[in-house]
């Protein structure tokens, strides 16, 4: 069973966007599906682009889009929307927020839409195409440029990479991340790390922390400071296997082309 802190953090929702009306939204002809516990619980061509807040997008699919046997489960309420159950052959979930309608002018787009909550699903597809973390915003783009301009990084002052060959990544607004060949690096410097993140517009992240030897044998750590992507997605797929150091973190200095780059300023600073 969802806790009640759960149950009443989807109402809050509901309740916000009933009242408020969504940030805005786009309706999309791409085909998502949602698998949960092993099967397809909706396959639709009519789903909703819905800004909840500013920053991404999630998907909202229509209430009729749901399996049949799955739409008996949920509970009828002359509320305009409520939180319902979901369940599978082994597992069930109630991160799911329905609204019905009749819910007011501002939301009036959202009547008969269902929100799953995406960490729920065990995977979501548009078309054949999974998605990671959350659906690609389309107003925002990726470019991936490649330059022949020189550009060295170092860490605590120490030279850790040094290229002619890189790849720059342009993302809507975060600053240019610079992947560089996996053979421009000091190998004997990384160490291998369990994290691993995820990208909706680049995939799945493995990462390195650096280690340096000072004077004395005396060591210092940079925990996972350097990422790459083993399988990035195919808008992306130049930087498989290059290293992207995290230039905003204390100790790391990147020089492009003989001048050194001020350091951005971002969430992960």
């Amino acid at each position: 069973m969802a806790s009640p802190h759960i149950k009443q953090d989807l109402l809050k929702l509901g309740k916000k966007l009933v009242e408020e009306g969504p940030v805005k939204t786009l309706p999309t002809s791409r085909r998502i599906r949602i698998l949960f516990d092993g099967e397809y619980i909706v396959d639709t061509t009519s789903a909703l682009y819905v800004w909840e807040h500013q920053y991404y997008p999630y998907y909202y699919v229509p209430r009729s889009s749901l399996q049949e046997s799955l739409r008996l489960l949920l509970p009828q309420s002359p509320s305009p929307f409520w939180t319902a159950r979901v369940s599978g052959a082994t597992r069930s979930t109630d991160r799911v927020l329905i609204f019905g309608e009749d819910i007011g002018e501002r939301a009036k787009v959202l009547e008969n839409m269902v929100r799953v909550e995406f960490s729920a699903a065990d995977a979501w597809f548009e078309e054949d195409v999974p998605i990671y973390v959350h659906p690609k915003d389309p107003f925002r783009r990726v470019d991936v440029l490649h330059s022949l301009r020189p550009l060295k990084v170092r860490v605590g002052g120490q030279l850790v990479a040094k290229t002619n060959s890189s790849y720059h990544l342009y993302e809507t607004g975060l600053p240019c991340r610079y992947y560089v060949p996996a053979t421009a690096v000091e190998r004997n410097l990384l160490r291998e790390s369990e994290t691993t993140t995820a990208c909706p517009y680049k995939g799945v992240a493995n990462y390195y922390s650096v280690e340096l030897t000072h004077r004395g044998l005396e060591k210092s750590k940079f925990e996972d400071l350097v990422w790459y992507y083993k399988t990035p997605t195919l808008e992306c797929a130049n930087i498989a296997g290059c290293l992207c150091f995290y230039h905003e973190k204390e100790g790391v200095e990147i020089t492009l082309d003989g001048q050194i780059l001020k350091q951005p300023s971002t969430p992960w600073s």
